[in-house]
C-alpha cells in the first residue's frame, strides 16, 4: 500500500512500438496520473530488463509496471527484488517461471500461428531478427483494427532478436510470486493461445484477470478501454 499515487510504466513487446499504447495512456491521463511510455529495445531479455530498471529508477515513488507479450518477460526480470515496484499488469503478456522462454510458452499450448508470419534478418551482432511479414500483419497481429491502422502498425513495428525470445528469465524469484498481478488478454489472440493466458493468470495467482471476448493480441489498440481498467484496478489496490 502506499499514499502516493504510481507512476505507470508501459512496456510493448516484440512486433509493436510505444504509440501502441496510445488509448491506453490517454485512458490514464484522463484519470490525472502519470504515465510513461517506454520505448522497449527488443535486443535481449537481460539487456531490454535493464533498460526498464533505468526507467523504474528514474521515477520518484511507487510504480505500477505494464507489460505487453514479450514485454511480460521484461517485467517479470525488471520488477524481481525492485521495491519500487508495487504492481504488475500482464497484456496479453508473458508471465514467465525461471528459466522458462518466451518461445518455450509460446508453444506450451496450441493455438499461435505467429511463426508462420514471420521474417527472418541476419543482424550484425549474431544470429536473426524477427518481424511480421507485412502482408501477414492484419490477420495475425491486429484482426480487429482497421486496415489503415494495421498498416501503419506493419510499417512502424519493431523487430526482436531471435536471443530476445529464446532466452530464459534469469530471475530466481518471478516478479509476480512476490508482487500482486492483475492479467488482461483475448480468446483470440493467434501469438498467444488464450490457454497459456488462462495457466499464467492461475499459476501468478493473479488479483484480477479480465478476458475480453473476440480481441486480437494488440489489445492495447483495439480495446484501450478494457486494458486502462485492468491497470486501474492495479493502482487503485496499490494506492488505496
Amino acid at each position: 500500500m502506499s499514499e502516493q499515487k504510481p507512476t505507470i510504466v508501459l512496456v510493448h513487446g516484440a512486433f509493436a512500438e510505444s504509440a501502441s499504447w496510445a488509448g491506453v495512456v490517454e485512458g490514464l491521463a484522463d484519470r490525472d496520473l502519470d504515465v510513461v511510455a517506454v520505448a522497449n529495445p527488443l535486443r535481449s531479455l537481460p539487456g531490454d530488463a535493464a533498460y526498464v530498471r533505468d526507467v523504474v529508477a528514474s521515477i520518484d515513488g511507487p510504480v505500477v509496471l505494464v507489460g505487453h507479450s514479450y514485454g511480460g518477460m521484461v517485467i517479470t526480470e525488471a520488477a524481481a527484488g525492485n521495491d519500487k515496484v508495487a504492481a504488475l499488469v500482464y497484456v496479453c503478456a508473458f508471465a514467465p517461471e525461471h528459466g522458462e522462454t518466451a518461445f518455450e510458452l509460446s508453444t506450451k499450448f496450441p493455438g499461435s500461428t505467429l511463426g508462420a508470419a514471420l521474417a527472418a534478418y541476419p543482424v550484425s551482432t549474431g544470429g536473426n531478427e524477427f518481424a511480421i511479414r507485412p502482408e501477414a500483419f492484419h490477420h495475425q497481429f491486429a484482426a480487429d483494427v482497421s486496415a489503415e491502422v494495421a498498416a501503419m502498425m506493419s510499417a512502424t513495428q519493431r523487430p526482436v532478436t531471435q536471443d530476445a525470445l529464446t532466452t530464459g528469465l534469469r530471475s530466481q524469484l518471478p516478479a509476480w510470486k512476490s508482487i500482486p498481478s492483475w492479467f488482461v488478454f483475448s480468446d483470440a489472440d493467434l501469438n498467444i493461445p488464450v490457454a497459456l493466458h488462462r495457466f499464467l493468470a492461475d499459476r501468478a495467482g493473479a488479483k484480477g484477470v479480465r478476458e475480453v471476448p473476440g480481441a486480437s493480441h494488440a489489445i492495447s489498440v483495439s480495446a484501450p478501454d478494457a486494458v486502462t481498467e485492468s491497470i486501474l484496478d492495479a493502482v487503485y489496490a496499490v494506492a488505496a
